[in-house]
């Protein structure tokens, strides 16, 4: 199928910049719906409880940490993530004070280790690695917000471990 469709030479060479990109006939207006063939899958993750989404939420009231904003949808549900601080892969657990709220973005650019957090909450940037405009996502004075209540906030543990196995300076 996929020889069909003509993508085998896109497959094999990446397309060198300024390239055009063939189509495959989809510029001939609308096609045939494709039913795609469904495939059973067995997946083996660690576990993620549910409960430490809402509690990490609740923490800081459906607010990122990073940026301070607060998005509900329309269907009233908070937009923010619970992000692991000690990530599930490496054994971090489900604890409010291993979790912070961040949006969708920061949480992505946290997991990959581009930003993270000293122990005075201060936020860290990787320089190396990422544009100058991410600094318009975070709060101004590039401190974290964390809940008022000291036993929810980030362990210092959870946040030395981020910056020393996955933050890239």
């Amino acid at each position: 199928m996929i020889l069909k469709a003509g993508f085998a030479q896109e497959l094999l060479e990446p397309a060198a910049a300024g390239t055009e990109i063939p189509l495959g006939g989809l510029e001939e207006g609308p096609q045939p719906d494709f039913v795609r063939p469904m495939v059973e899958v067995t997946l083996l993750r660690p576990f993620r409880e549910r409960a430490f989404m809402r509690a990490v939420r609740t923490a800081y009231d459906n607010r990122c940490a990073m940026s301070g904003m607060r998005l509900i949808n329309g269907g009233g549900r908070p937009e923010v993530q619970a992000a692991h601080i000690k990530p599930v892969a490496k054994n971090g657990p489900d604890s409010i004070r291993n979790g912070l709220a961040l949006s969708g973005t920061l949480h992505w650019l946290f997991d990959r280790g581009l930003i993270s957090v000293s122990d005075d909450h201060e936020i860290l940037v990787a320089k190396k690695h990422v544009p100058d405009q991410v600094a318009r996502f975070l709060n101004t004075d590039r401190k974290l917000i964390v809940p008022k209540e000291r036993r929810l906030q980030p362990n210092p543990h959870y946040l030395k471990f981020h910056r020393e196995s996955v933050f890239k300076p």
